[in-house]
Parts: structure tokens; sequence; C-alpha cells
């Protein structure tokens, strides 16, 4: 092994343990290691360099601006609606959320769809009295498991597809080539994880249980006449089991109609008085079919899509104390809406416009996002803070966002345009068309991922070009004693290994050549080789580190560390057994 070979194995293994037990972010421990061996020679500016204009990285950017369009429209969460029901049981709200959760993850990355599941799933387990510990690691085993169904599901396939393509090893897989393993694995893993779930999932309370909100607010909404909501009922609409908000009343024609029945069909232009904690009232906002009774929100300038929720404590020194909001102009001199009061933690009964304003109310208010800003060392309010996520959906353009995605996966799938350009084209018409903005694609995008994945691919160009790789492959021929298959679980096992403490791109990206070598050492094709480290890399089931989904859904899950090993090991045994097994059947190992 040359001395180039042994700097670059040190290098990775500080890296690794860099990242196994230090907190320091994966994106700067990479970035790191790569400038070390830019540093000492290893590898020149143009290979160290070359992930950052690597096709499969600018793809996985373009998509997080599609799944932005499809979020910013409410298109996610009117999927999800349609999707989860009413579960019988654990086991079959398993079945709801797993099997359409797969699905979607197919053709959308993981990570944004995760991103935008966990708070419905969340007010989902509060609605139905369901264990959320039971739902949210299935949440994100299934779109791991999904995205390995097609080239788009997940970053790792793109990038391994890229790199493939670049070093002349292969044309480029087709859109639904890898559904020839992610398929049985996806079916497998989902029936696994609903039968061994009873037993391998803990039953636990989020470690950030949300404590009794004492702002208790009483919101106005209305019925969109000819909406989705007019003509059902309240229990149909899902407006019944709001977690920390009840239904109070509904004024029609002018009658109060309190202790509303469930089975009450909504009218068109129908007031419903909420009143419940501002998570919830964030909810009411996002669902379709609802709009703020009030018609002073559309007075403002400010497009609705451009406002966000904020919450404000009025103070002594404000001019409209003792005044009521209507006399007082609070819009013409705020430039924002008030939505609602909380007092003391009881309900004012009185019209929003009607209520006369005290020190120490809280307001909340729909206002463009520099209000916060601008107020915030204000003498009129104590206090000033934006709602988190509280922009509300454009649901006038879901559908066309949920068209964009169809043609994209269509378009690639026929081969009438190459993943690259799809998805580029995809993201310019979610901004062209309205469903995001520019400064929602720039919140969205996680840079951080994208650099992570850039400097994964200089260190894996060191890998290969210091003859590292070639090394490893040789060691693994030899451990292997000239079996395939041995060879393949060597391979796989070391890549999820990798990936537990790594991103799963990047330990695609350190493994891939590793195992082009270890194909041609053996006189095979590196196809079937190329997708075990895909498929090995993307299996991060064993840590919450090992996968970004993991961790996402580990502190609204509850869960301790060693929770992912009770449920993941096996289904990480079940996945590399049909791994193995299939790839070099499906891409045979003479071609």
């Amino acid at each position: 092994m040359s001395l180039a070979a042994l700097f670059t194995l040190a290098v990775l293994v500080a890296a690794f343990c860099a990242l196994a037990f230090t907190p320091i972010a994966v994106d700067a421990v990479l970035v790191g290691a790569l400038i070390a061996l830019l540093l000492s020679g290893v590898i020149d500016a143009e290979s160290a360099f070359m992930g950052f204009a690597n096709p499969g990285v600018i793809t996985v950017a373009a998509l997080y601006v599609v799944v932005a369009g499809l979020r910013d429209t409410g298109a996610t969460q009117m999927l999800a609606a349609r999707v989860l029901g009413k579960p019988r049981s654990t086991a079959h709200a398993q079945t709801q959320l797993i099997v359409p959760t797969a699905i979607l993850s197919a053709f959308l990355n993981n990570t944004p769809v995760v991103a935008a599941l966990i708070p419905a799933v969340s007010d989902w387990c509060r609605k139905h009295r369901l264990s959320v510990s039971k739902l949210m690691m299935p949440l994100s085993f299934a779109t791991i498991l999904g995205g390995t169904c097609t080239l788009i599901g997940t970053s790792t396939n793109l990038l391994v597809n890229s790199l493939l393509v670049q070093q002349g090893l292969d044309e480029g897989l087709g859109m639904f080539e890898l559904a020839w393993v992610g398929v049985p694995i996806t079916v497998l893993g989902t029936i696994f994880m609903i039968l061994a779930g009873r037993w391998l999932l803990p039953d636990r309370m989020p470690a950030l249980e949300r404590m009794d909100n004492p702002r208790e607010y009483s919101v106005e909404m209305m019925v969109a006449a000819g909406g989705p909501l007019e003509g059902q009922t309240i229990e149909d609409a899902g407006l019944r089991q709001l977690p920390g908000m009840y239904l109070a009343e509904i004024e029609r024609d002018g009658h109060i109609l309190p202790a509303v029945s469930p089975r009450e069909p909504l009218q068109g232009e129908d007031r419903l008085v909420f009143v419940g904690i501002v998570d919830s009232v964030v909810h009411l906002h996002k669902t379709r079919g609802l709009v703020p009774a009030t018609e002073q929100i559309f007075k403002l300038d400010t497009p609705r899509r451009a406002r966000v929720l904020i919450e404000a404590v009025v103070s002594h020194s404000c001019p409209l104390v003792g005044k009521t909001i209507r006399e007082g102009g609070f819009r013409g001199q705020y430039q924002a809406v008030v939505l609602a009061v909380a007092r003391d933690g009881a309900r004012i009964h009185r019209k929003i416009g009607d209520i006369v304003l005290q020190p120490g109310d809280t307001l909340l208010l729909e206002a463009r996002p520099s209000f916060a800003a601008q107020q915030r060392h204000s003498r009129d309010f104590f206090l000033v803070s934006t709602v988190e996520d509280s922009n509300p959906p454009q649901h006038q353009r879901a559908y066309t966002a949920i068209g964009l995605i169809a043609l994209l996966v269509i378009s690639v799938a026929i081969g009438a345009i190459d993943i690259l350009n799809a998805a580029l084209a995809s993201a310019a018409l979610m901004v062209i068309t309205g469903c995001c903005s520019l400064s929602s694609v720039r919140k969205t995008i996680d840079w951080s991922l994208l650099v992570a994945i850039g400097a994964a691919i200089g260190i894996g160009s060191a890998v290969e070009q210091t003859g590292l790789a070639e090394t490893l492959a040789h060691g693994f021929i030899g451990l292997a004693g000239g079996s395939t298959y041995a060879a393949l679980t060597g391979l796989f096992v070391s890549t999820v290994l990798i990936s537990s403490i790594v991103t799963n791109n990047a330990a695609a990206v350190i493994m891939l050549p590793i195992a082009v070598n270890l194909a041609l050492g053996a006189s095979n094709a590196p196809m079937a080789y190329a997708v075990v480290v895909a498929i090995g890399a993307s299996a991060s089931f064993l840590t919450p580190i090992g996968y970004q989904t993991n961790l996402m859904v580990y502190g609204p899950g509850g869960y301790r560390f060693t929770d992912f090993l009770r449920l993941g090991a096996p289904l990480t045994l079940l996945v590399g057994a049909v791994t193995i097994a299939l790839a070099p059947w499906v891409w045979p190992l003479a071609g």
C-alpha cells in the first residue's frame, strides 16, 4: 500500500471516529477530511471539488424544490388526509401509514417527505389515542424502503447512478430498474414491521411532549362556499377531535348552534368558532376549505402566501389600550390583522373587532414576516414572536404541483428526458407557477447535506486514485475465498456499518470505488456490486444517526438510541439477504 493510500485510510478512520464520538456536524467533518487530502497533495483541486458539480448532487437539490412546491401548496397534507383514515388498531394504523408512505417516497426524496408527515402523524396519533412511538420509526423506515424502488426515490440512487455513468461503467439506470430489488425488500420489510412491531417497537411518550399551553385562543374560521368541506359532516371534515382545540359553536345565517353534533353537515359561509392552542390554530389555517372569518385579511397589501402568524403581547404603552380593535384601526396602524386574542386563559365572548384591548393581552396576528423584526423592540408590545411554519398553503395550486411531479415521473420513466433535466425543469416550473417562492426554496434545500455529499465524492476520488479501493477490494476477495456471494455480503455489511456512522450518501460514495474494483478483480460486471452498495447505504436502520429521517423521528417518537437496533437489526438482515440474493440474478455478473 502506497504512502498516499495509507494517509487516505488514516484520514477516513479519523473522520469516522470524529463522526462517531464527537458532536461535530457531518458536513464539517467531511469538508475537513477533504481539505486534509487536498493540502497533503493526495488529490488535486479538480478531483477534490468535482463532487460539487456532480449531476446527482444538482438533481437532489432540484428535487428539494419540487417537494417544497408540494408542501407549500398543501398537496402533501391533502394526500395524507385522504390516506390516513380512522384506524381500528395499532397494526391497522401502521399499515395505513407505511404502505402509502413507501409509495410516496419512491417518487419523492424521503427526507422532505418525513418532514412534511411528522406533524400530520403526531396530530393523527393524538386524535386517535395511538402511541406515537409505534408509528414514527415505521414512518422513517418506510420512506427508506420505498426510496430503493426508483431512481429518484433517494439521493443515494442518484449518486451511484451518476458516478457509474461518469466512469463509463454503465449507460444509466432506468427509472424503475431498481424496483426488481426495491419492491421485494419494501414488501417484505413492510410485512415484517407490521408483524414484529408489536414486540420490537417501544411504547413511550415523546421526550419533548408539549405541555399544556395557557394561551387559549378563540378563532373564527369560515367554510369556503363551494369548497371541499361544504356538505361534509364535522366528523368527516376532521374538525371534531382536533389536538388541543375544540369546536365551540357554529354561526349560521345569524343563528348560533352551540354543542354541535359531529354529524352536523357544514354549509358554505358557516362561521366556526374554535377554542384552543396556537399549534392547532396553525393547523386550521392550513386546512383546505377553511378561511379566516375576518374580512380584514383580504385588505392587507401583502399576498396571503407571504404572510405568517405572529404572537404579540400588548404593553401598557400601546396606544390602542382601552380601545376596541376596530376603533383603534389596528390593521391600518400595524399592517397586521388580529385573528384571535388570549386573555388569562379565558374565552372572550365577543367579535374580534369589538374586543377592548388590555395590557397583557396576547394577540394572534396575520402579517408579513418583517412585522416581527420591526416591532420586536417597540414599546407597543412586550413580546413579539413568529409562529413557526405558519405560512398559509396555496391550496388552489395543489393540483398543479401534483401534476408537475407526475409529469416528472412519467417523462423520466418513458425516457423522454434524463433525470437531471427533468428535475431542474420541474423545480423551475414549481417556482414559475407560484407553487413555492424563492424564499421558501432557500429554506427547504438542505445545504449542509449537499455540502456533505460533494465533499464525500471528493473523498471517494481519493480512495480510488490512491489505490486504496483496489487494496481493500483485494482484501475482500481474499476474505471471501473466491465466493461471489461472500464478497457481496462483506460489501453490504461494510456499507451498512459505515452508513450507520456517516451519511448514507457518503457511505455510498466511499464504498462504490471499492465495489467496482472488487467486481473487476473477480472478472465480474460491476452493476450488481454497485446496487448492493446503493441498497446497503440506504439500509440505515441500526442507529438514529445513520440516516437523516431516523434522526428526525428520534425526538417526536420519544425513542432511546437502542430502540433502533431492536427493530433495525433484523430488518437490515432481511434487506441484506434479499438484495444479495436478487442483485446477481437481475444484473448478471457475466454481463
